[in-house]
């Protein structure tokens, strides 16, 4: 599977999980976030940009668990709930917000 953008390809996994992730830009995020119907907005490029950070901190996309605590550190307890970042990444704010930061599937995602 490959995304296509201003006539680049992006080779992914089967899964949609970029193989390069230093390939990764923002309009290539967005194509992605259109590929799991949604919209981005600051608050959710908030999240990713979090996510993007975290990793080059610590060479790992985290699990739900770890990324409701840093965010929850980070942003605010407002920010850092399941609820709020489920509101935002439906089909799981780990995997869905990794998959559009350009990320590797989070350890221990299914």
């Amino acid at each position: 599977m490959a995304y296509e953008v201003n006539g680049k390809s992006f080779e992914s996994d089967e899964e949609g999980y970029l193989i390069d992730i230093g390939s990764w830009n923002e309009e290539l995020a967005d194509l992605i976030a259109k590929d799991e119907e949604i919209d981005m907005t600051d608050e959710h490029w908030e999240v990713v940009n979090f996510l993007r950070e975290y990793y080059n901190e610590y060479q790992i996309a985290p699990a739900v668990r770890v990324l409701v605590k840093a965010v929850k550190k980070k942003l605010g307890a407002d920010k850092g709930s399941n609820k709020y970042l489920y509101e935002l990444f439906p089909y799981g704010p780990a995997k869905q917000a990794c998959k559009i930061a350009g990320l590797p599937k989070p350890t221990g995602c299914v």
